[in-house]
């Protein structure tokens, strides 16, 4: 069984996001289709519209044939990390045989000179960076300047989908992975376009769309829309009014304190805190504290850094090694066959539900090594993340805050 591999958000499952999964099918010639995708925080530093299960529905209905979850911190990180979790997790199931992401350029070969480049000239890159970074230009800038000088692909760095595919093929070429790469162009509205082009919108448009309170009906799969429809109504939707309040919460209670979460730094503690206290809402808090240094991205993966009380102690020793387990959160009957056929070529836990994960990473690492802190590290980061989730939907949850524990896997029939 061939397998292609998909690094996702699905936030929420669209046509864009249909057109996709089908063509990336068919450029790879594969049989089965494995999304990993982000829980229920996100690259950008923002919770998910959805709940990993919802979204999980909404990607087997479609057509993927397995989701399993890109485990936190790289689901919340930079495009580097996010595409290195991504990538490595992909490798450590174990049978994949090709990887398929989206792209504003279309075409593999200049995209893939580009990743070279910036391999072959990272030292050169990285001080013109630093140099540019003390001048006040944040780092995203800094990056596509120095790069300028240094490539003529350089126009490719504009665009957020070429960023990642750029990330993810610098991963595959860095670790020497047998993953084949192959790029879909994307079609429809840009990644942040609110307006529809060709019956498709971005998920930034649809997400604006409902909050406005408008039909996302025609943009998305039947069976997507009437399970967002169907969540929606229920309360299933996050409320940026409790993200606010539970934020300015944490930035009140330790004011002194607070350079010690990840990627509080550079004495902006005390701007979040005067922003804190001037804000009315979440947009409001994010639009004080910006500023040339700090891009909106790596402002929001501060915020939820706080919010979820992540520490530099939790999280960079977790982005330096890897993952050390991953979460199934659905399957096909394909993708139940899949996993079966490629079990001996797995090198990580793969866990359904964390009723005995304890048990299971205790057996795989041994109780005394490193891998099974790490691996503990991992497990405390994803149980905190679902449990604060619940607090930031629209409607409590009763019995959900520890839903990692009980959930089964999700299973298209």
């Amino acid at each position: 069984m061939r397998a292609v591999g998909l690094i996702t958000e699905y936030n929420p499952f669209h046509n864009g996001h249909l057109y996709h999964l089908q063509q990336s099918k068919q450029v790879s010639g594969a049989d089965v289709s494995v999304a990993v995708m982000s829980g229920h925080f996100l690259q950008r530093g923002e919770p998910a519209l959805l709940d990993k299960w919802q979204r999980t529905r909404m990607a087997l209905s479609a057509g993927v044939d397995l989701v399993v979850e890109l485990p936190l911190p790289w689901a919340c990180s930079s495009a580097p990390d996010f595409a290195r979790g991504g990538v490595l997790a992909l490798a450590k199931l174990g049978g994949i045989e090709a990887l398929c992401f989206g792209s504003e350029a279309g075409l593999l070969e200049p995209l893939q000179d580009c990743a070279r480049q910036l391999l072959a000239s990272e030292q050169d890159l990285q001080s013109g960076a630093s140099e540019l970074l003390r001048q006040g230009i944040n780092y995203p800038t800094a990056r596509a300047e120095v790069m300028a000088r240094l490539s003529t692909e350089s126009h490719l760095l504009a665009t957020p989908n070429n960023i990642l595919g750029l990330e993810y093929l610098k991963v595959l070429e860095q670790s020497g992975s047998v993953i084949k790469p192959y790029t879909v162009g994307r079609i429809g509205a840009g990644y942040h376009d609110v307006e529809t082009v060709q019956g498709i919108a971005s998920a930034t448009g649809i997400r604006q769309r409902i909050a406005n309170g408008e039909s996302v009906e025609m943009l998305m799969p039947q069976t997507c829309a009437t399970l967002l429809g169907e969540t929606l109504e229920q309360g299933g939707r996050i409320s940026e009014r409790a993200c606010f309040r539970l934020l300015s919460a944490q930035l009140f209670r330790e004011p002194r304190e607070l350079s010690r979460y990840w990627l509080v730094a550079g004495g902006i503690e005390n701007r979040l805190v005067e922003a804190a206290d001037q804000a009315t809402t979440l947009e409001d808090l994010i639009r004080r504290i910006k500023s040339r240094q700090f891009t909106r991205t790596r402002i929001q993966r501060m915020l939820m850094a706080i919010l979820l009380g992540w520490t530099p102690e939790q999280v960079e020793p977790l982005l330096q090694t890897g993952p050390r387990y991953l979460h199934l959160l659905g399957s096909s009957p394909k993708g139940e066959q899949f996993l079966a056929h490629t079990r001996k070529q797995r090198e990580l836990p793969l866990i359904q539900n964390f009723s005995r994960v304890y048990a299971t990473l205790k057996k795989y690492y041994g109780i005394t090594s490193q891998d099974y802190g790490l691996a503990l590290g991992q497990l405390q980061l994803e149980i905190t993340a679902t449990r604060m989730y619940g607090l930031l939907l629209n409607r409590l949850p009763s019995n959900q805050k520890n839903r990692d524990f009980d959930q089964d896997i999700i299973r298209r029939k």
